[in-house]
Parts: structure tokens; sequence; C-alpha cells
């Protein structure tokens, strides 16, 4: 009995040591990405608006501030880094801050495995976004404040004695996300007008500067594909198929970039990564150099969307058709026919272009009777016509600009799903 007890005594003990550490293990893990604080949420919330601009940018290098990827990281290019910060009020005075790092870049392979991937971060932004926050809380209000971007602060020299101080060298930091997908030898090279009024004055190198922007020309020629296009705004949906009932496989971020594969009138066929495929609605992205983001024939660029369509009928009434989120409900419901009944250039960017501008034109009236009226239809009656319908809720966040248009198409509901597909490939490139 005595060597049983001994050795159950001894297994908890292992147990509660192994406890320990997987616990202390954790929380260093989480201590890289969280810190607390004092002082109050308003005054931290106020610090981290003055480093807002270090949250989110371009990095030079991902060694230091990656983890070890499935790829060597010299292979990725265009490192690019947000943060996002969680303020959590603690009892019975301070806070606790959690920074969590979004890294991305760009993996180069000279097979079609090539795209953008998502690379996990080492803490070092997370303790250096830290650090600069403790620095802004700890600094008295009349002294001026310099962000510095992640791990990029240098101590400046003393002056000797016998010397004369001067003005404090401009400290580096990574450029603000522009959208660029290189950072720019303008902004590591040349001083801002703030910096130079503090600075000593003295004429410019003009001979430095023209290598300056020489460099940064041959930079922006090598290293940014000539075949990638660029979300306009986040929440773009990037679907399975060019279809505008088709489901997003997931909503892109604006800034985001793709590979171009292919394209046509309507739609975008990008490599997502490696052997990731997907469509974008084509106004929703910037197009290559010489390639326009909305192909509009010359006939359909003399019209407008307004002068190819007319109301015929409006009307109050119940929704006509199984969709789930109207059925029976009361609806407005639009009828409209072509102008010219004959007319060849009026397709489907056309017919979506004219369903916005009712959608506006209508939005009050649907907003001043929410209770009477839960969403519009607009029946396109044609041969070639069909129906689309669109939900109250979804109308509204598409007006507050928390939906971008292909966003809203998503959500709509298209009979038949047939009419207002534009599948394809290539337009003529």
């Amino acid at each position: 009995m005595t060597t049983r007890l001994n050795a159950r005594d001894w297994l908890l003990t292992l147990c509660g040591c192994l406890l320990i550490l997987f616990t202390t293990l954790a929380r260093t893990q989480s201590d890289a990405s969280q810190r607390s604080f004092p002082q109050s949420k308003a005054a931290i919330e106020k610090a981290l608006a003055a480093i807002k601009n270090n949250m989110a940018g371009h990095l030079p290098v991902l060694e230091g501030f990656a983890q070890p990827a499935e790829h060597p990281l010299d292979r990725y290019r265009r490192g690019y880094y947000h943060a996002t910060v969680e303020v959590v009020s603690e009892q019975p005075g301070g806070c606790v801050v959690r920074i969590r790092t979004k890294l991305t870049a760009w993996y180069s392979d000279s097979s079609s495995h090539s795209g953008y991937q998502l690379l996990a971060s080492n803490g070092r932004i997370e303790s250096d976004l830290l650090d600069q926050l403790a620095e802004q809380l700890s600094a008295p209000e009349d002294v001026e404040k310099i962000d510095t971007g992640p791990a990029t602060r240098q101590s400046s020299p003393h002056p000797s004695n016998d010397e004369r101080p001067s003005a404090p060298e401009p400290v580096r930091k990574f450029p603000e996300a522009t959208g660029t997908v290189s950072p720019s030898l303008k902004d590591w090279a040349a001083p801002s007008a703030a910096e130079n009024s503090a600075a000593p004055s003295s004429k410019p190198d003009k001979s430095l500067k023209a290598q300056a922007e020489n460099l940064e020309e041959i930079l922006k020629n090598t290293s940014h594909p000539r075949n990638l296009v660029a979300v306009k705004k986040s929440g773009t949906p990037v679907v399975a198929t060019p279809s505008l009932t088709a489901k997003p496989l997931f909503l892109a971020s604006m800034h985001d970039e793709f590979e171009m594969l292919d394209f046509n009138s309507d739609w975008v066929h990008v490599r997502i990564s490696g052997l990731s495929r997907g469509w974008v609605w084509r106004n929703s992205v910037e197009m290559p150099e010489g390639i326009p983001d909305t192909a509009a024939s010359s006939s359909a660029a003399s019209n407008t969307s307004a002068d190819l369509f007319r109301v015929v009928r409006e009307e109050t009434a119940l929704f006509p058709g199984n969709w789930e989120p109207l059925r029976g409900k009361t609806v407005k419901i639009v009828s409209v026919q072509k102008i010219d009944e004959g007319a060849q250039n009026v397709g489907l960017a056309e017919r979506l272009e004219y369903t916005k501008y009712l959608m506006q034109k209508d939005y009050a009236e649907i907003a001043d009777k929410k209770l009477q009226l839960q969403g519009i239809v607009l029946i396109f009656d044609s041969a070639d016509g069909g129906m689309i319908a669109a939900t109250a809720p979804a109308l509204q966040q598409w007006r507050a600009g928390m939906l971008t248009d292909s966003a809203l198409w998503h959500k709509c509901f298209f009979d038949p799903p047939e009419s207002f597909d534009a599948g394809g490939s290539s337009g003529g490139r």
C-alpha cells in the first residue's frame, strides 16, 4: 500500500510540473503579442492613434519577421504586414493590449506554383509595436513623438562636449501601405519636407537624386509583373466560376494582387495560389497597364444605361418567387423594357448598370417604407431578360459602402441564373 501511494504521489507531482511548464511556454509565446498597461482604455486608444501609420506596411525582408515557412524565406518577395489591435479593460484598472499580425508575401517559383501565401509572424512586429505604444504612453505630452516602423528604430550618437549639437537625423521607417508592390526608394532615400525644415539647410545632391529615380524605375520594371490585377475595394468576392450566382470562395481585401490568367468583357480569371484559381468581376479590379478596367463598346460608351431602358410599370406586391430571403414578403416590383428592341449593345453589364441606377433611385422609398417593403425586384421584360431581386438589408449595406458592387450581386437573386452568367474565354486581348 505504501509503494502505490508513493508512486501515485510521484505521478501527480510529475503531471503538475508538466502542466506548469506548458502553461509557462504558452504564456511566453503570447507575451510577445500582448501586454498589460496601467493606463485607461481611452489613453491607450489615443496612443494607438499616434502610431497607426505603423500598423501596416511593406517589409524590406522577411528574415527576422516571419517564422520558417514551407519554402525558404528568400524565395518570397513583396512582404506585407497588417496588424490589428484589441484593447481589453481590466479590473480594477489598466488594460491588456493584444496585437495580431497578418503577413503575406509573393512566393516566386519557376514552375506554375507562384502566388501570394500567408506566413506566420515570429512575434517581432507585435513586440515592437507594443514597445512603441509603451513609449507613447510614457512620453510627456509636450514632447513631440516620432513614429518608427517595426524593428527599424536607431539610436543617435551623443555629441561630444566640444561639438555643437545638430538637428537629429530623421529615422527611416517602413513605407505606409499605399498599394504599391515594393517600397519606394524615394521613401527611403529622400527626406520629407518636414524633415528638410528640421535639418540644416544644404543643397540636395542632384546626381544622387537622379540615381535614386533611375534605380526606382528599374525596381518598378523588374519586380512588378505586368500581368497582375489589384483589387480596388475590400470585400470583393473571388468566385470559383464566372457567374453572379456562384458562391464566393473568399472576400479579397483592397490592394490584394493576383496573377491574371485570362479575361473577358465581365470577368477576370486569376491565380489565387499554386494550382488554385478563381474569377473576379472585372470592374472590381485595376487591370494591367494598357487594358481598361471595364470593356465598353463604342456604342455603349456613347449611351448611358438610362438611355437603353425605360420603366413600364411599378407595383407593390408579394415576391413572385421561392427565394427564401423574400418568399412571402412584400416588395417593390419594377418592370422595364428596352427602348430599342433591336439594340445589339445591351448585355449583362448594361442590365446590371441599369439595375444599380434604379436601386439607387428607389432606395429612399424602400428605406422610408422598411416596415412595408422588404426588398426590390426588377423584371427585364424581353426575350433575353430575367429577374433580379435584392433585400432591403443588402441595399442598406451597399448604400452605406459596406458592400462592393460585385458583393451586392452575390447577395441578389437571379432568375433564370443562366441569363446573368457571363462565362467564356478571352475577350480578345
